[in-house]
């Protein structure tokens, strides 16, 4: 028994209009179903929506609900705001660079290049609030994932037991923070 692969993540939205415009615009994914109900299938409560489906590319999707008789969205106040987010991947450095200039030409922050290494990564926020992360792969990727999967368990023990940071990969981010 193992699970094959994401159905759907679904999140939030102020808009189901205005969101389905704002990716297909600036992130150029398919809009590609809505439902919408007055009653929740799965609890039966009473409780219109829509419900919007956008391909994310390779079988990914991304969907959103607007529920406009519920209170304003919020976010966690006790989590950073760099914490929640979906990141998705780009083929490459240069096509990333396209989505950051496409992005300020159309007026959205964009923060970043950051490099970690084993991807580069331009940061935003959708008009709903939600951090967006496009990441493209470093061409070195393939060989400092073999490094990090050599450590991953050694790292989770000793974060379980202190919970600071191992220093098994501080390579990874030496380069992004040497300029603090």
């Amino acid at each position: 028994m193992k699970i094959e692969h994401i159905h759907h993540v679904a999140y939030r939205c102020k808009d189901a209009k205005e969101t389905v415009e704002w990716y297909t615009k600036n992130l150029n994914m398919d809009f590609i179903l809505a439902i919408a109900e007055d009653k929740v299938p799965s609890t039966h409560e009473p409780d219109p929506y829509m419900h919007i489906f956008l391909d994310a590319g390779q079988g990914n999707v991304l969907a959103f609900f607007e529920l406009p008789t519920k209170p304003e969205m919020g976010r966690d106040p006790n989590t950073p705001i760099w914490v929640q987010h979906i990141a998705f991947k780009v083929k490459d450095r240069e096509t990333l660079l396209q989505f950051k200039e496409n992005l300020e030409k159309n007026g959205i922050e964009v923060l970043g290049v950051t490099d970690h290494s084993i991807f580069h990564s331009i940061y935003f926020f959708d008009p709903n609030g939600h951090r967006i992360e496009l990441a493209c792969p470093d061409p070195a990727e393939e060989e400092m994932l073999k490094k990090l999967d050599a450590v991953k368990w050694d790292m989770l023990e000793e974060w379980s037991q202190t919970k600071r940071a191992p220093k098994h990969a501080d390579w990874m981010h030496k380069k992004e923070l040497s300029s603090d």
